[in-house]
């Protein structure tokens, strides 16, 4: 008991002395997953978009296949992604495995389909209510996209921070891809597996307080954007 409070009182100090070593893995965590969230708004935001206005064949289908891959395992799609950047495969030569991009690329396709749900559905209620107006207007498809996107804009960021708290948690995959080097692909997730591993329970507890502290923002922010929805304030 007395080694759990050592370690939890280690772990305050790391984190109110600001540790170098803490803040470069936070701020390298942030930047990879930041940097995927907004490559993967990019994709997903217009397609859920355009998949809640249009009628084409096999849409019941594209909409049922993004659904299922939200439960796509990490640990599978580290993995696909590993095959395709390593030496053997044909990505290979652009040397991007266990590097920041490498890392990216495996949130991108983890993250995607599920902004691209939560988008999908948020545009399809936004487009009943538009749909007659927007018709009798002769807009074109893509004006039809940006107007929901732009009045539907709160759902869009609930989407946007939806995906961002998986990928800041997210370990499996990033651990394949990334390898968890020191300096260089090292975030707080794999960074908390490997001190954990080692015995150095100070340093993952701090870690872990500066995730739990991400990811406690991030739903307060959802909270707080639901609440201003209802509320009618934004």
């Amino acid at each position: 008991m007395t080694e759990i409070f050592e370690g939890l009182r280690a772990a305050f100090w790391l984190v109110i002395a600001l540790d170098p070593e803490l803040i470069d893995i936070a701020l390298r965590s942030l930047q990879v997953t930041l940097s995927a969230l907004a490559i993967a708004c990019v994709i997903a935001i217009p397609f859920g978009t355009y998949l809640a206005i249009s009628r084409f064949r096999r849409r019941r289908l594209v909409i049922a296949v993004v659904n299922a891959m939200m439960g796509l395992p990490p640990v599978v799609v580290g993995l696909i992604v590993y095959l395709m950047l390593s030496r053997s495969g044909p990505f290979g030569v652009l040397g991007l495995l266990f590097t920041p991009t490498a890392m990216v690329i495996a949130q991108v396709i983890i993250i995607t389909p599920l902004i691209a749900s939560i988008t999908h559905q948020a545009m399809r209620e936004l487009w009943a209510e538009y749909h007659d107006l927007l018709i009798s207007m002769h807009t074109s498809k893509w004006q039809r996209v940006k107007t929901l996107m732009w009045d539907g804009r709160r759902n869009l960021l609930t989407a946007a921070l939806a995906g961002f708290g998986r990928a800041i948690g997210e370990v499996g995959a990033i651990m394949i891809v990334g390898g968890n080097i020191d300096n260089v692909t090292r975030v707080l997730t794999t960074a908390i597996a490997l001190e954990t591993g080692k015995g150095d329970f100070a340093l993952a507890l701090a870690l872990g307080f500066v995730l739990i502290a991400l990811a406690l923002l991030v739903n307060f922010a959802i909270h707080w954007l639901s609440r201003t929805e209802r509320e009618g304030l934004w």
